[in-house]
């Protein structure tokens, strides 16, 4: 087994046996017999509109794939199709995550009817801006669990709805483990298995450690579709403006779309590092002048600078707070997602050196030693500082 899925499996692990243990007590009642038929409902009623989701979105793609055979793509029926069935989720997410991808979905439709965007370039846009919905309503839905925890049928039925969500983003992992040898969706199995057993333990600090693994491991998969080496769409994009400009265009598209995902966490971050990237795979800028290298360093830079302020925050909560934990796994995850950048830049086994230290300072976190998770800390931070100087 390699160092990478070593990593990987070991954070899984990590968090699922960093948790406490305690089953909470249930009583029997007839008001809780009524919460659990009404909380049946709901799951059903979740389920029900979750399949739709993902029918409707799988249907508004199989029309606009026409356009990658030469064929006439029906944008009436496909801005249908987002009108009376997605829409409304694209909108509540745009409000709760202060976005606009409803405006760029719609806009986007209406190009590809009128022509001016290439039909396979809306495509890519509509696909991966769905995607980026599809995400944060998992995140949506990890913050409902936090909001009703204790409500235990409540709180199932919440978790549900997440997993029926990552169904639909599912494929876009198994083509990244494909394309790079991860093995990301073992990953995210995991963190939903440990979030399961802490709901029925309620344990919500498993609970939030499950939930980093998950979201952090999407936005993994998200990188290794962008900026990541030598499969991002920086690279493909690059490679193709030799040969094909239509093409190349279209990667850079799938590149910007895929992003978004990506866009907001990183930019509040590392700003520079964001306006970098976004300049490089916005559709206004020249597919030729696109250096994947540069993209990859930016990213590297921005990963390792979200991680330097995970640490910085866990420095202020450690010996206080569980939450000191949680930050201090998330900085361990963003070090991971860049764990092969890293080995380029430092070596292997630097790298290792590294990962070793960010799980022991979860430990240590979890035992709320301050003398020694601060000394850790220095390390760690000092360590991703030089990641930072040698990224550029």
């Amino acid at each position: 087994m390699s160092i990478k899925f070593k990593m990987l499996a070991s954070l899984a692990a990590l968090s699922l046996m960093l948790g406490a243990c305690g089953k909470a007590e249930e009583t029997e009642s007839k008001p809780k017999v009524e919460n659990k038929e009404k909380a049946s409902e709901k799951k059903e009623a979740v389920e029900k509109e979750d399949a739709a989701y993902a029918d409707v979105f799988t249907e508004a793609l199989t029309e606009l794939e026409k356009a990658k055979e030469g064929k006439d793509v029906d944008f009436d029926k496909v801005t249908t199709l987002y009108n009376e069935n997605l829409k409304e989720l694209v909108k509540k997410r745009d409000a709760e995550f202060e976005d606009t991808i409803d405006d760029k979905i719609t806009t986007a439709l209406t190009a590809g009817k009128d022509g001016t965007m290439d039909k396979v370039v809306v495509k890519q846009i509509f696909d991966k801006l769905m995607q980026k919905v599809f995400y944060t309503s998992i995140k949506h839905d990890f913050t409902e669990v936090t909001e009703l925890w204790g409500e235990t049928d409540e709180v199932n039925g919440e978790l549900e709805e997440a997993k029926e969500h990552y169904a639909i983003l599912k494929t876009t992992v198994e083509k990244r483990d494909a394309a790079y040898g991860t093995n990301l969706v073992s990953v995210i199995d995991g963190g939903f298995n440990e979030m399961d057993e802490a709901v029925k333990n309620n344990d919500l600090l498993s609970f939030n450690l499950g939930k980093q693994v998950v979201d952090k491991t999407l936005m993994k998969t998200f990188y290794l579709a962008t900026g990541a080496l030598p499969n991002g769409y920086a690279t493909k994009a690059a490679a193709e403006a030799k040969n094909d400009a239509a093409l190349a265009k279209v990667e850079q598209a799938e590149g910007w779309a895929f992003f978004q995902s990506l866009s907001s966490y990183i930019n509040s971050h590392a700003a520079e590092e964001h306006a970098f990237i976004e300049k490089s795979f916005t559709l206004e800028s020249d597919v030729k002048a696109i250096d994947p290298d540069a993209v990859n360093k930016a990213f590297v830079r921005g990963f390792a600078k979200i991680a330097i302020d995970e640490y910085g925050e866990s420095k202020e909560l450690i010996g206080k707070d569980d939450k000191a934990v949680v930050t201090g796994l998330e900085g361990a995850l963003f070090i991971d997602i860049i764990g092969e950048d890293i080995k380029t830049l430092l070596g292997e086994d630097a790298y290792k050196t590294l990962t070793e230290k960010a799980q022991k300072y979860v430990e240590t976190a979890k035992a709320k030693d301050k003398a020694a998770g601060e000394a850790q800390l220095k390390e760690l931070i000092s360590t991703l500082n030089t990641i930072v100087e040698k990224a550029k």
